[in-house]
């Protein structure tokens, strides 16, 4: 299977962290965040990943190259002078995934260990019901905060809400995908968009109402885009780490 590792943000809230460093690299002790995530994808057979970069690229690139990855995997990176969004990611380097029929969608900002297996498993069992996208979801603390996700109760996704003022429940948005080659079906009213950027939450899910299905992710999760989410991180990792046996 292949994999869209997206790593292009700017990382402003993390700043002072992210003056010098791009947010991939910020390191979880001995380990860039990148590292991690690479390690996650070769434990889960992914046999190729392509990395988006924008802010500080050159360190991204260097990292890339002197890396060792624990399995053969093919690491692509392509940098984006202009920043696409993470849609626009996917539509500019679809042909990456023209030759797979499935494949995995992941922010490279939070922090996991994610059973893939499972959530490649579940994407799976919902093709039969017409599935060509698969959320990973969880239960957030603060649900107005997050990406919010309704289901039916065979896990259908009947509607999907950015930051709800009422939120219809606490299932909220991983940021961790499964997805099938019929999304780029989809995409004909996100190519009316001629400035600016094309948005997975904000563009390409309102266009999937029916055709998405959501299930609840095991592991450790944490979006590490704020200083004090990140300090949290750090504090919960070494004991999180082991869930998995990543």
């Amino acid at each position: 299977m292949k994999a869209f590792l997206l790593a292009a943000g700017l990382g402003t809230r993390l700043r002072p962290l992210t003056e010098t460093l791009p947010k991939c690299l910020i390191p979880i002790h001995d380990k860039p965040l990148l590292e991690i995530w690479l390690e996650l994808l070769a434990h889960y057979e992914v046999t190729s990943v392509l990395i988006n970069t924008h802010h500080l690229a050159d360190q991204v690139t260097a990292f890339i190259n002197t890396y060792r990855p624990t399995s053969p995997m093919e690491i692509i990176t392509t940098f984006e002078p202009e920043l696409l969004g993470s849609a626009g990611t996917l539509w500019h380097q679809r042909d990456f995934v023209a030759d797979h029929g499935d494949f995995i969608i992941a922010y490279a900002d939070n922090l996991t260990n994610i059973n893939l297996e499972k959530l490649i498993d579940f994407h799976n069992g919902f093709r039969s019901a017409g599935c060509i996208f698969t959320m990973g979801l969880f239960h957030a603390p603060v649900p107005r905060q997050c990406g919010i996700a309704t289901l039916n109760v065979d896990g259908r996704i009947t509607d999907f809400e950015e930051k709800p003022k009422n939120p219809q429940s606490d299932l909220a948005n991983a940021g961790i995908y499964v997805a099938s080659q019929d999304i780029f079906q989809y995409y004909n009213d996100l190519q009316k968009i001629t400035t600016g950027v094309r948005d997975i939450a904000t563009h390409l899910l309102p266009q999937l109402r029916g055709r998405m299905f959501g299930v609840s992710i095991e592991g450790y999760l944490k979006d590490i885009g704020t200083l004090q989410a990140y300090h949290q991180a750090l504090r919960q990792w070494p004991n999180r780490e082991k869930i998995n046996g990543i």
